[in-house]
């Protein structure tokens, strides 16, 4: 059983640079492996042993290459559930989905507690409208339990060409069986900033994702606000079920909302790995009051932001705890075009406060609980003449006045939007209340 340690250690430590020169066909990997201090010698002597064990006595003949990359898989897997092995395929999809556009259903996931869970549905795309929620614990997909899945093989799973159908079960807390859901896959395209006015003055834009043009897209949209009837009087900034992205995206968008300070800091063990990020004067847009809104959705970047904004006291938070992701991952390209996905330091707020596992606490907290009559509502649809199929249109000629009919589609929607959506209403109560506020100080100094 440990005829490979005949030779010595120094015949051990050859072949196992003779392997990883085969299979990774990289110079360096070898001297990196040479690098490994001697008192890891016998660890790797250990893995050799095993790899020849296997490689010769398993009841059917492996491929030595595939003995490796499960190593390297279950390595990185046993850190923590973001640190991943991305196969050449996958590392060309994360990048692709950074520039929001990306095959498959519209969810994020991660593993807590050792099960498959959704952080949140992406706006918009199959799983969102099949209603996949935040904490939905993914049990099993295509009928096989997911419980020795890595977070990966999980993603891998659930992709698949536009059109093509896949079966998901569910547990969601509060319901006592699985809920299955079949969801048809898509191309998943992320409007990353959603902007529209709530009343006059009052904005409300909403980050469903930080991207490669989150923050030029998000100017675009404070202008146009800005360039409407009463400005900008207050702002509500919607990051609930925001999964997070991009972290230069993330620090850019505090900046815009902040004029100087620490926005977000990294600690690692690594020298490059401790950064500090600041808020600069030019450019930003501070002459408004904000809420911001979150729930155990909202992760990473989101979380970012949400913690530079109440740590300044530049904006109110409003909602449920956060997902609690305060984590960095480096991506480390390869040679071989694959990549290291390596968690390499944590995110702390400009106080000092650790994001990871904590999450953000609100300074208000508020469940999204629909009003009683948004519920009675929901159970019985009211059914009316514009419900019927090919009404008459309400004008002779059919086309007179569409843009007044659109104007009040829309004035419709957002009286819904506040109805249905307690924690909007109350963000928008808020903001109302802090302009009545400043006005009354500005009378009393007057």
């Amino acid at each position: 059983m440990r005829f490979l340690r005949k030779n010595g250690t120094l015949a051990t430590l050859l072949l196992l640079c003779l392997l990883v020169g085969l299979f990774f066909l990289s110079g360096k990997a070898v001297t990196k492996v040479l690098a490994i201090a001697k008192s890891e010698y016998e660890d790797l002597e250990t893995f050799t042993d095993i790899l020849a064990i296997v490689k010769k006595n398993y009841v059917v003949e492996v491929d030595p290459k595939d003995l490796i990359m499960g190593a390297i898989k279950g390595m990185l897997s046993s850190l923590d559930p973001h640190s991943a092995y991305l196969t050449p395929d996958l590392y060309k999809e994360l990048r692709t989905e950074t520039q929001g556009k990306f095959g498959g259903l519209g969810i994020e996931i991660t593993i807590r507690d050792g099960i498959l869970t959704v952080v949140s549905p992406i706006e918009d795309t199959p799983a969102y409208r099949v209603g996949i929620k935040s904490g939905d614990q993914i049990i099993k997909i295509e009928n096989e339990f997911t419980k020795d899945l890595s977070l990966l093989e999980a993603v891998r799973k659930m992709r698949g060409a536009k059109g093509s159908k896949i079966n998901i079960s569910v547990r969601r807390k509060g319901v006592a069986r699985l809920l299955d859901f079949t969801i048809v896959r898509d191309t998943i395209r992320i409007r990353s900033v959603r902007s529209r006015t709530l009343e006059e003055g009052y904005a409300y834009i909403r980050i469903a994702q930080f991207q490669e043009r989150t923050n030029r897209d998000l100017q675009k949209a404070l202008k146009k606000l800005k360039s409407k009837k009463g400005g900008i009087v207050g702002l509500v900034l919607d990051l609930r079920n925001n999964p997070g992205g991009l972290l230069t995206q993330a620090v850019r968008t505090s900046d815009l909302f902040l004029e100087s300070g620490m926005i977000v800091y990294t600690e690692g063990r690594l020298e490059h790995q401790r950064q500090k990020y600041f808020a600069h004067k030019e450019g930003s847009w501070t002459d408004f009051p904000m809420v911001i809104l979150v729930n155990g959705g909202s992760a990473s970047a989101s979380e970012i932001v949400a913690g530079a904004m109440q740590d300044h006291k530049r904006a109110i938070v409003l909602g449920t705890k956060t997902f609690g992701k305060g984590s960095v991952q480096t991506i480390l390209p390869l040679d071989d075009n694959s990549a290291l996905r390596l968690t390499t330091a944590r995110y702390f707020t400009p106080k000092g406060r650790s994001i990871q596992a904590t999450g953000i606490v609100p300074d208000i907290v508020l469940e999204n609980v629909p009003s009683l009559q948004a519920k009675a509502e929901t159970r019985r649809p009211v059914l009316r003449e514009e419900n019927l199929p090919g009404h008459l249109s309400n004008r002779p000629d059919g086309e007179e006045g569409k843009e007044e009919d659109k104007e009040e589609s829309e004035k419709k929607k957002k009286e819904d939007d506040l109805k249905n959506d307690t924690q909007l209403k109350r963000a928008l109560e808020l903001l109302k209340g802090w302009e009545v506020f400043k006005q009354l100080v500005q009378k009393k100094a007057a």
